[in-house]
């Protein structure tokens, strides 16, 4: 960070990143963050007892809940100080936070909410709250919220009602989720829960990277290697450079230079060509080398037979993408980016609702897509008007064939002085995924026939079973 300036994208991410890995927690830090924790909680105790005193007419030392002041906590004091800097809460904002953590925390701060109605033998209405499963404590609603912070006064309640809205911060930065699925009854019915990244942020102390799982339909790309292990002609490189470029100054060229008035600020990109030729790697190491996290999407848990769940379940990825600045990454994305069918049934209606769905959040989306195919004829041709480059991945020629060879063998020091590489880059025609899967095997062999180094003739076995999966012959 240079002049004393705000952080930029890259920084930011940089800065999450080391938090991420840093997974140690220092002697006392438990519970330091408790204290602060406990001392919060207790305030969200007082500020519920004076809302109630208050509502129901008996003698409170406040007559605003405003006049209970919160506790002063540090940016230093635990993930939970952070936090507070990080967004910079206002009260209203803080006891809403705090009132969706109260059920994980300190379920019983919430028990003065289960007083009945005995007029009519039933709970306050404007209590709100949810009927739990299995847990026994009070848990909370927008409902609840809006009593908390408003109680009966529908001018203030008015004014509290955006802080629930999805618009608002606390859910576009994916701290809180307002769970509804009742459609016919009040939004202010719906369940008022912390995410799960921000609940294990507060009470573990730790940040998590989501990954793959039933819920979460996105696999993190990560690589050991550098760019000196990828091997592409100057044309492609020119190609992935000019992208590079935009993932590091879009910033300069939006604002600075004032082209955002007229420019989008996302990016997408159609990687194309025979697979193994570098696809992957050149998105991994897009991140890697900007300090970004680069997702994959698992189309196969993405596409759903139900109707509207492939869009509900791509929303979810766009926009916690959206939040945390990832790069996203379609592989065989004719799977689901494909050319749209003729209208013969509902089904071919609804498969085309998905595609017209996914160019539009594609086209919307702020930060970097890429797409990638074996054959980009079978990309729907809406696609390319909406990407800003189209990168052809071609087989690698005899040169290129040779340092892919070079670069995986000769680190090992493994390699017998009679392999002749060249030969093995001029006879046969490999990409380099290809080739992978070659020294894979071929260093199998070497250590099945007890040798110390791999041999020409594990790489030309190797070689051969790998043509053989193409259905061609040595």
């Amino acid at each position: 960070m240079s002049n004393g300036a705000e952080p930029n994208a890259i920084e930011r991410n940089a800065i999450e990143r080391n938090a991420v890995e840093s997974k140690g927690v220092e002697p006392g830090a438990t519970a330091a963050h408790a204290s602060v924790l406990s001392a919060d909680l207790e305030w969200l105790e007082r500020v519920l007892q004076a809302r109630l005193q208050l509502h129901f007419g008996q003698p409170c030392a406040v007559t605003s809940i405003h006049q209970l002041p919160p506790p002063a906590v540090g940016v230093t004091q635990g993930e939970y100080g952070q936090l507070l800097y990080e967004l910079s809460l206002s009260v209203t904002e803080r006891l809403l936070l705090l009132l969706a953590l109260a059920p994980h925390l300190k379920p019983q701060a919430l028990d003065l909410l289960f007083v009945r109605n005995k007029n009519l033998d039933r709970s306050f209405t404007e209590f709100g709250g949810c009927r739990p499963r299995t847990h026994s404590g009070f848990l909370p609603t927008s409902e609840t919220a809006l009593f908390l912070l408003a109680g009966d006064d529908l001018t203030a309640r008015l004014e509290v009602l955006p802080l629930l809205e999805p618009e608002h911060r606390l859910q576009c930065e994916g701290v809180l989720r307002i769970i509804h699925d009742a459609p016919n009854e009040p939004a202010s019915g719906g369940a008022l829960t912390l995410t799960r990244e921000y609940l294990d942020r507060l009470t573990l102390g730790v940040r998590h990277k989501p990954d793959y799982s039933v819920n979460f339909p996105a696999k993190l790309l990560t690589t050991p290697l550098n760019w000196s292990d990828l091997v592409l002609g100057a044309e492609v490189r020119r190609e992935i450079e000019l992208l590079n470029t935009w993932i590091h100054h879009a910033g300069t060229v939006l604002n600075q230079w004032q082209l955002g008035r007229v420019l989008k600020r996302g990016y997408r990109s159609l990687f194309y060509g025979p697979p193994g030729t570098g696809k992957t790697l050149t998105a991994s190491l897009l991140g890697k080398a900007a300090g970004i996290d680069v997702y994959r999407i698992d189309l196969s848990m993405v596409v759903s037979k139900y109707i509207g769940e492939t869009e509900k379940n791509l929303a979810q990825v766009f926009d916690q993408a959206e939040r945390r600045r990832w790069i996203l990454f379609f592989d065989e994305a004719d799977a689901l980016f494909g050319k749209r069918t003729a209208t013969a049934s509902s089904n071919d209606r609804h498969a085309n609702q998905e595609v017209s769905y996914l160019l539009q959040r594609v086209e919307d989306f702020p930060g970097i897509v890429i797409l990638a195919t074996n054959l980009k004829g079978n990309i729907d041709e809406a696609f390319a008007r909406r990407f800003q480059s189209l990168i052809y991945f071609p087989m690698p020629d005899a040169e290129q064939r040779q340092q892919l060879w070079h670069n995986m063998l000769a680190p090992t020091g493994r390699l017998a002085a009679t392999v002749q590489l060249r030969e093995l880059a001029e006879r046969y025609e490999l990409a380099g995924g290809a080739i992978a899967n070659v020294v894979r095997f071929a260093a199998l062999n070497a250590l099945q026939s007890a040798s110390h180094s791999i041999g020409q003739g594990d790489l030309l076995e190797g070689i051969a079973r790998e043509l053989r999966k193409e259905g061609r012959t040595v």
